[in-house]
């Protein structure tokens, strides 16, 4: 099954609609999509419309940011249903914070002698209530500042730097509480990008898991093959399902295309075989 269960469209920080996602997958002969925007359910009717017109199997999902031990983990929701109250007002407490931490990185920048960095990002987002770091990062790319988004993170958007803010975004137990109600699969996302310790990240599994989380990124665009045996080994020993995908934003910026990330260990039981 060439399933890729992550990815991401305008609606929050992608470089292609939700129609133009779904065609680029079908171009890349992926068999079973997901649409996982952060903390946004607005481009799933699109996509989902184009899928089904092309054939596409599609699976309606989101990613949620969460705040575990002072960092920011990403929880995908898998098979939710775009409709529920429950989901939908959780997830809009989660965007209302956004905009007030942009005018923060904003001004922290101002600080450090860049300016005019929120009305920049704010042309860059295809959503203006989603506007986020990448946006940031792709605007002083584009001014020329910094070569790519990676060294714009780098230096002025990690703590530490000018440009982060701390920010609370949903709690584990919401996350995980908003996509069960609303019918889903709770998935950590990419876990090798998590900024925890061996021990924190454990206590993070520990926790998902007695919350009724089901699976984890197994394959993800930011695991390389050390990372795909690591968290394989970490699916066998709690019980995970394994999911596998690109994270794709787009081809300026990602590593691994739609439909392109390594098969999943043999193994291991895919998350699909719990999505109806």
């Amino acid at each position: 099954m060439n399933a890729d269960l992550h990815c991401h469209s305008t609606v929050s920080d992608g470089f292609l609609t939700p129609t133009e996602v779904v065609h680029r997958a079908v171009a890349n002969g992926v068999e079973l999509l997901a649409l996982t925007d952060h903390d946004e359910l607005g481009g799933l009717g699109e996509a989902r419309q184009t899928a089904e017109a092309a054939g596409l199997a599609f699976v309606d999902g989101v990613e949620v940011s969460v705040t575990w031990k002072l960092e920011t983990v990403h929880i995908v929701g898998l098979g939710v249903d775009p409709a529920d109250p429950g989901l939908q007002a959780g997830l809009a407490t989660v965007r209302s914070g956004r905009d007030e931490r942009a005018r923060q990185m904003a001004d922290g920048l101002a600080k450090a002698g860049i300016h005019g960095v929120l009305e920049g990002a704010r042309q860059l987002a295809g959503n203006p209530a989603m506007v986020s770091r990448a946006h940031f990062a792709r605007h002083l790319v584009k001014t020329g500042l910094m070569p790519n988004v990676q060294t714009v993170f780098h230096h002025y958007l990690v703590r530490g730097k000018p440009g982060f803010v701390e920010h609370e975004w949903a709690s584990l137990e919401d996350a995980v509480g908003w996509i069960r109600d609303a019918g889903g699969v709770a998935v950590v996302a990419h876990p090798a990008r998590c900024r925890l310790s061996e021990a924190e990240l454990l206590g993070l599994f520990d926790r998902f898991r007695d919350l009724g989380g089901e699976a984890i990124e197994v394959v993800s665009g930011a695991h390389d093959a050390a990372s795909i045996d690591r968290f394989a080994r970490i699916a066998r020993r709690y019980g995970f399902l394994a999911s596998r995908a690109s994270d794709f934003h787009g081809a300026q910026e990602s590593p691994v295309d739609l439909g392109r990330a390594p098969p999943l260990p043999p193994d291991l039981t895919p998350v699909w075989t719990a999505l109806s």
